[in-house]
């Protein structure tokens, strides 16, 4: 299969420095973080408003990319499933997905939250949700 390249457009800062820190999704405690845009795609960021939901797709830096088996939710009790019925941070492409809302706009960067992803986390894209998303 061909490889495919991604740019990103800029980079998550968070209190969050561990991953070992991090709650498994955002609703479960996580604070809010900066997305810092990259000056080339600022102009992108046009019309986004306080208060606004957006998806934000992350890189998941930190990931082991061979993982293809996990326990849920790492509960060793639980049975070995496939990453691909799991929301583990460990898979072949580690793209984080999360639902969070702007929280403040300072030029090319977005106080968002919730977002469970750690400090220093890429970001490859940032898109509205959709109602019932």
């Amino acid at each position: 299969m061909p490889d495919y390249v991604l740019t990103p457009i800029g980079v998550l800062r968070s209190p969050l420095t561990r991953r070992a820190d991090a709650p498994r999704q955002g609703r479960e405690g996580a604070p809010d973080a900066w997305l810092e845009v990259a000056e080339l795609f600022a102009a992108g960021l046009a019309g986004l408003a306080v208060g606004d939901v957006l998806i934000v797709i992350t890189w998941l830096h930190q990931a082991q990319r061979d993982t293809l088996q996990t326990h849920p939710r790492n509960d060793q009790t639980a049975p070995l499933a496939g990453i691909f019925a799991t929301r583990s941070p460990d898979r072949p492409n580690p793209l984080g997905l999360h639902r969070v809302t702007v929280r403040e706009i300072e030029g090319r960067r977005l106080k968002v939250g919730p977002i469970e992803a750690i400090d220093g986390t890429p970001i490859v894209d940032i898109k509205p949700a959709l109602a019932g998303e």
